[in-house]
């Protein structure tokens, strides 16, 4: 038996070479998973953005676009990933009153796997987004950590994020 056949991932075929996991006879099920960034800035910059003073427009509105654009493109980027019929995506902004945006972005779908994925590459093309549109007022903002807070639905059943965690 090889070190891959030992793995429990199942990304992987019978000779270890990478694969789109099968599954036709997963049963499908109500599945969600909620994804958090932070956009780390200068206390300037994140008041440009709050009162709506960055010359490309309104950042989180654009940003919010993204989020969703890239939630439902996540397959055409992400090899393993299996294309997705979303039922939701909601992406929810707030922010430390200093120099921290939160991105918070929750994806639903009814389906044969879950959308982890999904919200995930939702808050970082949010994230990246808010990069582009203030990168004039600052280039040294952080993006990051980006982490999966929940998910449910499926055969791996629900996950929730422990404080301990962050």
């Amino acid at each position: 038996m090889s070190d891959v056949d030992a793995s429990p991932l199942t990304h992987f075929n019978e000779q270890g070479r990478a694969r789109m996991v099968d599954i036709s006879d997963k049963q499908e099920t109500s599945r969600s998973a909620t994804a958090r960034t932070i956009v780390t800035m200068l206390p300037s910059t994140l008041q440009l953005i709050k009162q709506g003073k960055i010359g490309k427009g309104d950042v989180l509105a654009v940003s919010q676009v993204a989020a969703i654009m890239a939630a439902k493109k996540t397959s055409d980027w992400i090899p393993m990933c299996h294309p997705l019929s979303l039922t939701g995506v909601d992406v929810r902004f707030s922010d430390n009153e200093q120099d921290e945006l939160y991105i918070e972005a929750t994806v639903k779908t009814r389906g044969q796997t879950g959308v982890e994925m999904e919200a995930l590459t939702a808050v970082s093309a949010a994230a990246l987004t808010v990069y582009d549109m203030c990168k004039a007022a600052e280039k040294t903002m952080q993006i990051g950590p980006t982490l999966l807070l929940n998910k449910s639905g499926g055969k791996s059943g629900d996950f929730h994020r422990k404080d301990t965690d962050l």
